[in-house]
């Protein structure tokens, strides 16, 4: 590698955190001094820029990439790291995503000054997200809590609990973790209690299709076994043809050679759950999320997500 690699990536603490790692790796895989291996380029997006109403008023996912990839398009930067929930399932024409970091926890957690969990809110409590899985997820639980806009980065989503904008929150155990934030979570969510984002706790670098040179090392930094689990997510949400603007989950795990899967969708007032899963061979990954995908759209029928 003759040049230093420049990554592109929001301006996020997060979103830096997951940067410098991605950096780090590069620059082990080519035994250089990281600064010599090297740069991180902060780049603003639209979702950065607007803070006052919900990703799905505005046009869902693609409100954390589109400048992004517009700088990787342009040869602006080399390569792009994302958190893979935030991550339409069509990429821009030339680029691809085909190297993932080891998957961090992918639960959501819940966080309140005045309960320890979900079911333990008091009547009428004010829940904050800007996610409407999670939001859909809460109401189908608890039909009786508020749900109320909750934007911002982790920091302020967690001033603004402690400012008392709201009873509780819920946030990205991934996150929290790479924050070294976990210390301020009230207690996990089990996927049984509520089923994650696509992809959620997964890192993707995004890349030109083209560059083969950035291929080859972003092989040698590739965790296979969560490309395979993120493969069959966002196999399911290509299906749906996901987007914020539904209310859509999905979680992959493999033991061995064998992976298993639930995916479920919702309408946004959590009236209505639709649930399946999938077993088989993690090698077909892919084929059994899309599979999972065929048939809840077939359950749920195309008005499901109607006024959604």
């Amino acid at each position: 590698m003759q040049r230093r690699l420049r990554i592109g990536t929001r301006g996020s603490r997060l979103a830096l955190i997951q940067a410098h790692d991605v950096a780090d790796r590069i620059a082990r895989a080519l035994g250089l001094p990281k600064e010599e291996a090297t740069e991180v380029v902060v780049i603003k997006t639209t979702g950065d820029r607007v803070q006052d109403r919900n990703l799905s008023e505005l046009g869902g996912k693609g409100l954390f990439t589109k400048e992004i990839e517009e700088a990787l398009t342009d040869g602006g930067i080399d390569l792009a790291v994302h958190s893979m929930k935030d991550m339409p399932t069509v990429l821009p024409d030339g680029l691809v995503i085909d190297c993932t970091l080891e998957r961090v926890d992918p639960r959501d957690a819940f966080l309140s000054p005045k309960a320890v969990s979900i079911t333990s809110l008091a009547r009428g409590a004010v829940v904050g997200t800007s996610s409407l899985r999670r939001a859909a997820q809460v109401r189908a639980l608890r039909p009786d809590l508020q749900v109320v806009p909750f934007r911002g980065n982790v920091d302020t989503r967690l001033q603004k609990l402690a400012d008392g904008v709201a009873d509780a929150t819920l946030l990205a155990m991934a996150g929290l973790t790479r924050m070294g934030l976990a210390d301020k979570v009230t207690a996990p969510l089990s996927p049984e209690e509520m089923l994650p984002a696509v992809a959620q706790g997964a890192v993707g670098v995004e890349r030109r299709e083209s560059d083969a040179e950035v291929a080859e090392l972003l092989a040698r930094i590739h965790h296979i076994e969560t490309g395979l689990r993120v493969a069959a997510e966002r196999a399911t949400l290509a299906v749906l043809d996901g987007s914020c603007r539904t209310p859509i989950a999905a979680l992959a795990i493999i033991e061995g050679e064998r992976l298993s899967m639930r995916a479920m969708i919702l309408t946004p007032d959590g009236s209505e759950v639709i649930e399946t899963s999938r077993e088989g061979l993690a090698s077909d990954a892919a084929a059994l999320g899309r599979d999972a995908g065929e048939e809840l759209k077939r359950r749920a029928g195309p008005h499901f997500f109607e006024g959604s």
